[in-house]
Order: structure tokens, then C-alpha cells, then sequence
């Protein structure tokens, strides 16, 4: 049947329109100075000395990279930079992932029995979900490559295809260390609900297996002390100091955990990941959140703001499931919509509402004044030499071994370290201020190894003398 209703060429269209728009977006949004050090930087510094066939030691966090996440992805991802190094292929990589999720909806729709418009309508529901958008817009993140993986892992388990399913968990795992477990409560619900237990062996062994892996092996050792997992600690320090701490108190103070979950902000950020498909959800087919449990778990204890939002990436592993709930309550013939121009209405109305498209009108443009000039400044670096510079500069310059933000506590940094120092008093960028940067440059005008090479609209440029 699957076979037989597949007619790919509309979906195809919007795939292909849908990633030219999301490029399109992240590719002004870099270009206007809004990408960041954490984590366009990060990445792109990581990439390119992989392609170099050097090590990916960060210098922004002072540790190789996959003592960050474990996130083994980076290596493949380092063969497009060989091609030619620009920050752009991981941009075009994430348009590409997410928009891409489509495809594996509309299978996953045609194969639950919708009818060809209803399945129609569930790509559109996927692309038009405000979340894709806006994670889009925030830099690059390896896991926006284990969305439509997730995706096509439940497809293959449902279609038998247990080649497809092994190496879509192999990648889903090679993006972020934390998405074993959602890999491994996937396991869980393949053996418990959809009835596929060898699916679900593998998915429950592997996600707990690299779980322990990566976090008990990989990130102690390329990480050390520094990138230890209990440096995210900090995010739950209401419920305890460590983790052994946290889940004592799971047992013994019930209520520090009853009060972390039952809040406000708790109750809006499921508001806000609900209303895009609230009218597809049924309590009878609610069983593919057991996957979701994890991620969303994660993010309401959490203390961290941005884990409670659709902007940022930590909702990704919730979505896919999400939108599997709302393919079983359409394929039993409930739901609030049942015909594709409703939904694709309700679709189109959410991503208006939610989606942060209007960032471009306000947000975005706020160090325009001063974008000439730093366009001007960076065309002026030349060489791989080290580089210090604000963090919004740091993406267009991060191709390089030694490149270091100009934040809080760097106005007293070594600056013999440097050949290379670009600083926007005007805007000093993340983590930063006027004070911070203009510290720096009254300390570099007075160092007599340094000459200004460029100054306009209080953006400065110095260059070590040779």
C-alpha cells in the first residue's frame, strides 16, 4: 500500500523550497553578524581543523570536541570541508536535515493508512511546526541531523527493514551522546507497544550501552575534568550537588521534584509544544511519548530557561514523537481536523504565532550600524594567525587554531597571544561589554607590539607588528 500511494513529487517540492528558505534565513542571519561563537564557532573551528587532518581541540571551550558530546558526526561532516572550508555546508546541512523530516512524516502517514491529502497535510504540519524554524536560526547543532533519522528508525521498524533501522540508530548516536536515551526508551515502547522486540532490543541495548559509553569513557577522556557531564549540573542544582545527590532525592524529597515540575513556566512550554498539533492529540494513542520522556524530562526539571522554549534545540527529540501521536489519532478517524486544508490552517496560523521570523525586523538588525565596518575588518585577516574577538564576529573568523572571545575577564588576557585583536566597542557582543572592550582597546594602543590596522564606527582592528 505504501508503494502503491506514494506519490513523492509534491512532497519532494516542499522539501526542496523548504530548505532553500531555512538556508536562505540562517545564511542572512550569519551574515548579519547575529551567529554566535556558542555554537556556529565551536563547530566550524572543530570541522575545519578535522579537515585539516589536525586535532579538533577547541579553543573557545579548552578541550577536543568530542569531549563535548561525544558527537562523532563531526568527522564525515569534515569530508565537505575538504571540498572547501566554509561555515556555510553546515548551514546548508541543517536546512537540508530539517526540512528533509518531511519525507520520512509522510511515509510514516501513508504507511499508519491516512488518506493521500490527510498525509499531505502531516508534511506540511511537520515543516510548518515552529520549532523547525526557529532551531534553524540558532547557529548549527549536530542533533537537527537525528530529527528525520528518528523519523525514519520508526518507519524502517514498522516496514521490517532491520538494515535501515541499525544504521539509522548508528547516526541518530553519532550526533549527541544524550539522544541514547532517547534511543533506548524508543527500545522500550518497539517492544512494549508496537509489538517489533528484536527492533526494540537493539534500540534499548545500544542507546544504554552508548549512554554508558560516552559518558563514562569518551568525554572523561577527551574531555577530562573540564567537560565532565557533571558540568551541566548546574542547570538542576535545586534538586541536588550531584547527580547521585538528585536521585536521592527523587526517592526520599518527592516534593523538591513536585515543585520543580508543577510550575508555570513548566505549564507554558508544554502549551507552546502542544497548541501546533493540539487538535491531533488523543489520549488513547499517546504511547510514542514514552520515547519523548527523556528529552522532556530533562527539560522541565531543568532551571535553564532556554531548555524551555521552541527556540533552542533541546525539544528535538520530542517532536518526532509528537507528531506520531498525531498520525494515530488521524489514522482512527479522531481529532478535532480531519480534512488537509484545516489542518494545514491551523499549521499555517501556529507558525505565524510562534515561529521568530520577525527577529529579522528587530532583533537581527541590532548591530547593523556597524556591520560595514566589521565586514570591512575581517576582510582584512588574512592569515590562520590567533585571533580575539567578540563572539558574534568569532563564526566568520573560527577557521583557525587559536581563536578566543572577548568576554568578561579577557580585558586582562595575554594579548602576546594574539596577532590578530577585533573588537566592536559599540557592540561588544555576548558576554561582553562597553567596559570589557574598551579596556582592551585603550591596552592595545598602548602596547607598542600592536598597530591599529582598521578603526570605524568604534570598530577596531589591531595587527602585530611583524
Amino acid at each position: 500500500m505504501l508503494k502503491k500511494n506514494f506519490h513523492p513529487n509534491a512532497v519532494f517540492m516542499m522539501i526542496a523550497v523548504s530548505v532553500l528558505i531555512l538556508f536562505a534565513f540562517s545564511s542572512l542571519r550569519h551574515a548579519l553578524f547575529q551567529s554566535t561563537a556558542w555554537d556556529l564557532g565551536i563547530f566550524d573551528q572543530a570541522v575545519y581543523l578535522i579537515s585539516q587532518n589536525q586535532i579538533p581541540i577547541s579553543s573557545f571551550m579548552g578541550f577536543h570536541l568530542l569531549g563535548d558530546h561525544a558527537a562523532f558526526i563531526f568527522y564525515p561532516l569534515a569530508l565537505l570541508y575538504k571540498i572547501y572550508p566554509d561555515v556555510h555546508w553546515l548551514l546548508a546541512i541543517q536546512a537540508i536535515a530539517l526540512a528533509g523530516g518531511a519525507l520520512p512524516t509522510y511515509y510514516l502517514a501513508l504507511q499508519a493508512g491516512l488518506k493521500q491529502s490527510q498525509a499531505i497535510a502531516m508534511a506540511f504540519v511537520y515543516l510548518l511546526y515552529p520549532f523547525v524554524f526557529n532551531i534553524n536560526l540558532f547557529d548549527f547543532h549536530p542533533e537537527v541531523i537525528a530529527l528525520p533519522t528518528l523519523l525514519a528508525a520508526v518507519l524502517a521498524a514498522r516496514l521490517n527493514q532491520m538494515a535501515w533501522f541499525s544504521a539509522a540508530i548508528v547516526l541518530i548516536l553519532s550526533c549527541k551522546a544524550v539522544l541514547s536515551l532517547t534511543v533506548a526508551a524508543m527500545g522500550l515502547w518497539l517492544i512494549f507497544f508496537e509489538k517489533k522486540h528484536w527492533y526494540g532490543v537493539i534500540g534499548l541495548f545500544s542507546g544504554t550501552a552508548w549512554f554508558l559509553i560516552a559518558t563514562q569513557l569518551i568525554i572523561p577522556y577527551f574531555g577530562g575534568d573540564v567537560a565532565s557531564v557533571s558540568r551541566h549540573i548546574g542547570r538542576y542544582r535545586h534538586l541536588g550537588n550531584s547527580f547521585g545527590e538528585i536521585a536521592q532525592n527523587l526517592l526520599f524529597q518527592p516534593q523538591l521534584i513536585i515543585k520543580a515540575i508543577f510550575n508555570l513556566e513548566n505549564f507554558f512550554y508544554i502549551f507552546l509544544l502542544l497548541v501546533p498539533i493540539i487538535w491531533g492529540i488523543s489520549l488513547p494513542y499517546l504511547s510514542p511519548l514514552l520515547c519523548a520522556i527523556p528529552a522532556l524530562a530533562m527539560n522541565i526539571l531543568s532551571n535553564d530557561q532556554a531548555q524551555k522554549d521552541l527556540i533552542h534545540q533541546y525539544s528535538l527529540p520530542i517532536l518526532p514523537f509528537l507528531l506520531l501521536v498525531v498520525i494515530s489519532t488521524l489514522a482512527d478517524g479522531r481529532g478535532w481536523l480531519q480534512n488537509q486544508r484545516a489542518i494545514i490552517l491551523w499549521s499555517l496560523v501556529s507558525f505565524l504565532a510562534l515561529a521568530k521570523f520577525g527577529y529579522f525586523g528587530s532583533k537581527y538588525l541590532s548591530s547593523i550600524d556597524t556591520w560595514q565596518a566589521t565586514q570591512e575588518a575581517v576582510a582584512q585577516i588574512q592569515t590562520k594567525g590567533s585571533v580575539l574577538t567578540t563572539a558574534q564576529i568569532a563564526p566568520h573568523l573560527s577557521q583557525r587554531s587559536i581563536i578566543r572571545l572577548s568576554i568578561l575577564g579577557s580585558e586582562y588576557a595575554n594579548l602576546a597571544e594574539f596577532e590578530y585583536v577585533l573588537l566592536s566597542v559599540r557592540n561588544p557582543g555576548w558576554a561582553s561589554s562597553q567596559v570589557v572592550t574598551t579596556t582592551l582597546v585603550e591596552r592595545l594602543k598602548n602596547a607598542p607590539e600592536f598597530q591599529l590596522s582598521a578603526q570605524r564606527d568604534e570598530v577596531y582592528l589591531f595587527h602585530k607588528k611583524p
